[in-house]
């Protein structure tokens, strides 16, 4: 994986205003999910990954481009860290017609990371 930014607010916020590209959220999310690619056996490892991620995602699922694995993602979000956009960066959300799927699943992803950063500095 290439270099990724460091998890903080600031990386949150940019995700969310498109700053950061497709692939580089896409990483971040594997990262912290366990996944590693092995450059000598040009392979995913995903030795460090849940098995609850890793039964069904035995490579990272590209969570930009595709629902299924977004919706499993925010199911993983726990009850009391749903609201982390708004409670730790304001975020008041899209309006309804004009956010795109992909602004969605960006914010799912954000999210996630909060969460994952929070749960983390417990």
């Amino acid at each position: 994986m290439s270099e990724l930014p460091p998890l903080n607010t600031e990386t949150i916020q940019a995700i969310i205003d498109a700053k950061i590209d497709d692939h580089t959220v896409n990483q971040l999310v594997w990262y912290y999910l366990g996944y590693r690619y092995d450059t000598t056996t040009d392979k995913w490892d995903a030795s460090g990954v849940a098995p609850e991620w890793r039964d069904e995602y035995p490579e990272p699922p590209n969570f930009i481009e595709f629902r299924p694995p977004t919706v499993k993602l925010t199911r993983s979000i726990p009850k009391e860290n749903k609201q982390l956009l708004k409670q730790k960066l304001g975020f008041k959300g899209y309006k309804i017609g004009e956010f795109t799927p992909v602004q969605a699943r960006r914010a799912t992803m954000a999210n996630w990371l909060l969460s994952y950063m929070e749960i983390s500095s417990r």
